[in-house]
C-alpha cells in the first residue's frame, strides 16, 4: 500500500514539474529600442570617440555588440528608403519605398513617400499632419512584434521627420509623433489618434523650441578639442542662419522669431527637443513596464540638417554629436531607471552616410562634381526628336530614373529593346559622369539580394521605378551643391553606417564581418523568437546569449 501512495505521489510531482515548465514564460525583454541617427557615418564613432562621455556612444561601443562593417546595398541612400530598410529586413524592391519622393507612373506627379490626403493634421493648423505609411509595402519589426500577441504589444515611433517616424513606426503602430516647424509642436495623423494624448500637448505648452533657439550655438569644449575638424570655416559650408559667416560662435539673431522654429533642425538643439520628448513619453507611456515587450523607434534628423549644410568634416557636425553624446547618454539613463538596465534590447544605426563637400574635395585634389536631372532630361528629348522624330518619348527624369511616356510607346509600336539599347548608348557617350546604367528590361528576370553586388537592383521596384536607372561616378551628386553636401549614391561614403547591438542578452563584442542594414531586423526578431518581417532579406547576426 505504501509503494503505491508513492508511486501516486511521484506522479503527481512530475505532472506539477511538467505542468510548471509548461506554462514558463518564454524569456524575451521587456522593451526594444530603435536609434536611428539620420547621416551618420560609421567613422564618427571612431573620429570623436576621445571626445565622447563614458556614458553615450562609449557605453554602447564598450559593452554591446559593435559591427563596424555594416553597409546599405541599394541606391538610393536617401532617409525614406533608409529607415524602411532596417525596419523591414528588405530593401526598395520589396517594401517599395525607393526614395523621399518618386514619380507616380498613374497620378503623373511626384509624390512623397508617406503623404496621404485620406487623413488630417492632430496637433496643428495645416498639412503636415497629412501623412500615414500606406506606400509601405513590407511588414515592419512592430507590425510582427504586434501580431505576435494579437497587438498585445505597443509600438511608439518619433522623429522630428514624418517619415523618419512613420515608415520605422509601420503598419500598426500604437503611436507616431514628428515636429511641425510651423507651429512648433509634435504632432500626428488621424491615422493614429484623434487627438493627442494630453502629455503631448503638455509637452507643446512648454514652447520649448523657442527657449532653446532663444540664444546662439556655442562650441561644446575648448576649441583645441576640435582639431581633428579644424579649420572652422571650412570649403564649401554653408551660411545656415544668415550670419554672413560660417564659424563658432552661431548667432540666430538674424533668423526672423517664427522661421526658428523650423531653423531648430540644422541645430544640436533639435536632438535635445527630441530627447525631451522621449523622456516624456518613457515616464507617461511606460513603454516596457507591461506584461508584453514593446517597441520604441527614435530617430535623431538634426545631425542629416547640420551635415547637409556644413559636411562631414566641419566642426559644427562634431559638435552636434558631443551634444547627442550627452542626449545618448540620458536616454540610457531614462531606460534604466523605467525598464531596468538589461531589460531592454537595443539596436543603434543610421539610415545614411555622406559624401564629403564638393569644394573641400575639389581643395583636396579628389574627383568631384554635380549632374542636374533636368540637364538629362533635355538632352534625352533632343536626342529622341533627332533620332526616333518625336520628344514625347520620355515622360520625366527624377532621382536617377528615366521613366518613359507609356502611351507614346504604344501609340509609335516602339521597339522597347532597341529604345533602350540605343538610350543607354546614348547616355554612355553623352555622360562620363554616369557609372552603371541599367533598363527595367534587365531587372524584370532577375532577382534581389542580400548584397552590395546588385545594389541598383536591389534599389529597383518593378512598379514605382523608371524605365532607365543610373549611377553616377565616385565624387559625384545628383542636384547643385555649391556649397553643403548630400548623399545618395552606393559607395562606402554613403553606405558604411554604424550598427550596434546592446543590452538584453547581447554579448559585448566586436566584429568586422561584412553585415548589412537588412539583418538589423531578422536580427531582432530572432532574439525575440517572432516572425521575421515578410519580405526579409537579412539575415540573424546575433542570438541571445544563456
Amino acid at each position: 500500500m505504501r509503494r503505491i501512495a508513492l508511486f501516486l505521489a511521484s506522479i503527481v510531482l512530475a505532472g506539477l514539474a511538467v505542468n510548471a515548465q509548461g506554462t514558463k514564460e518564454m524569456a524575451r525583454p521587456k522593451l526594444v529600442v530603435g536609434i536611428v541617427i539620420d547621416q551618420m557615418r560609421y567613422d564618427y564613432l571612431y573620429r570623436y570617440y576621445n571626445q565622447y562621455s563614458e556614458n553615450g556612444f562609449k557605453r554602447l561601443m564598450n559593452q554591446g555588440m559593435n559591427f563596424t562593417y555594416a553597409h546599405f546595398n541599394y541606391i538610393p541612400t536617401y532617409t525614406g528608403p533608409g529607415h524602411a530598410s532596417i525596419y523591414t529586413g528588405t530593401t526598395p524592391y520589396y517594401h517599395g519605398i525607393i526614395s523621399n519622393d518618386w514619380y507616380d507612373k498613374t497620378l503623373k506627379k511626384s509624390v512623397y513617400c508617406t503623404s496621404d490626403t485620406a487623413f488630417q493634421t492632430v496637433g496643428a493648423n495645416n498639412a503636415s499632419g497629412k501623412m500615414s505609411p500606406s506606400r509601405l509595402l513590407a511588414s515592419t519589426i512592430g507590425d510582427e512584434l504586434r501580431m505576435s500577441n494579437n497587438g498585445l504589444s505597443r509600438v511608439y515611433a518619433v522623429s522630428l521627420k514624418d517619415r523618419a517616424a512613420i515608415l520605422p513606426g509601420g503598419h500598426m503602430a500604437n503611436a507616431a509623433y514628428w515636429y511641425d516647424g510651423g507651429s512648433g509642436n509634435f504632432i500626428t495623423s488621424t491615422y493614429y489618434a484623434k487627438v493627442l494624448p494630453q502629455w503631448v500637448d503638455n509637452f507643446n505648452a512648454l514652447k520649448t523650441p523657442a527657449k532653446l533657439m532663444a540664444s546662439g550655438w556655442n562650441l561644446s569644449l575648448p576649441e583645441s578639442a576640435y582639431s581633428c575638424s579644424m579649420p572652422d570655416k571650412g570649403a564649401g559650408e554653408a551660411d545656415a542662419f544668415s550670419e554672413g559667416k560660417t564659424s563658432f560662435p552661431h548667432s540666430f539673431e538674424k533668423v526672423p522669431l517664427p522661421n526658428r522654429l523650423e531653423k531648430i533642425r540644422s541645430t544640436p538643439f533639435g536632438n535635445e527637443l527630441l530627447a525631451d520628448l522621449v523622456v516624456e513619453l518613457i515616464k507617461n507611456e511606460k513603454p516596457g513596464q507591461g506584461q508584453y515587450t514593446d517597441l520604441l523607434a527614435v530617430s535623431f534628423s538634426s545631425t542629416d540638417y547640420v551635415g547637409h549644410a556644413y559636411g562631414p568634416n566641419s566642426v559644427e557636425v562634431m559638435d552636434t554629436y558631443i551634444k547627442l553624446d550627452k542626449e545618448i547618454a540620458r536616454l540610457l539613463e531614462a531606460l534604466d531607471n523605467s525598464v531596468g538596465k538589461g531589460n531592454y534590447l537595443l539596436f543603434l544605426t543610421a539610415d545614411h552616410a555622406v559624401k564629403p563637400n564638393g569644394e573641400y574635395m575639389k581643395e583636396n585634389h579628389l574627383p568631384y562634381g554635380n549632374m542636374d536631372s533636368k540637364m538629362v532630361e533635355d538632352s534625352l528629348r533632343n536626342f529622341c526628336n533627332r533620332y526616333f522624330g518625336y520628344t514625347e518619348i520620355i515622360e520625366t527624369v527624377e532621382d536617377n530614373q528615366i521613366y518613359f511616356n507609356q502611351q507614346t510607346l504604344r501609340n509609335n509600336k516602339t521597339d522597347l529593346h532597341l529604345l533602350n539599347t540605343v538610350l543607354i548608348g546614348f547616355l554612355r557617350n553623352t555622360f562620363p559622369q554616369m557609372n552603371t546604367i541599367s533598363s527595367k528590361e534587365d531587372f524584370n528576370s532577375k532577382m534581389p539580394t542580400r548584397t552590395m553586388s546588385t545594389f541598383m537592383l536591389n534599389g529597383f521596384n518593378p512598379y514605382r521605378s523608371g524605365d532607365l536607372s543610373y549611377d553616377l561616378a565616385i565624387g559625384y551628386l545628383s542636384g547643385n551643391y555649391s556649397e553643403g553636401t548630400s548623399h545618395g549614391t552606393s559607395y562606402d561614403y554613403d553606405t558604411h553606417v554604424p550598427m550596434i547591438f546592446y543590452g538584453w542578452k547581447v554579448k559585448p563584442g566586436e566584429s568586422n564581418a561584412e553585415v548589412y542594414v537588412e539583418d538589423l531586423a531578422p536580427t531582432i526578431t530572432n532574439m525575440l523568437h517572432i516572425q521575421e518581417p515578410n519580405g526579409t532579406l537579412g539575415v540573424p547576426l546575433i542570438y541571445p546569449v544563456k
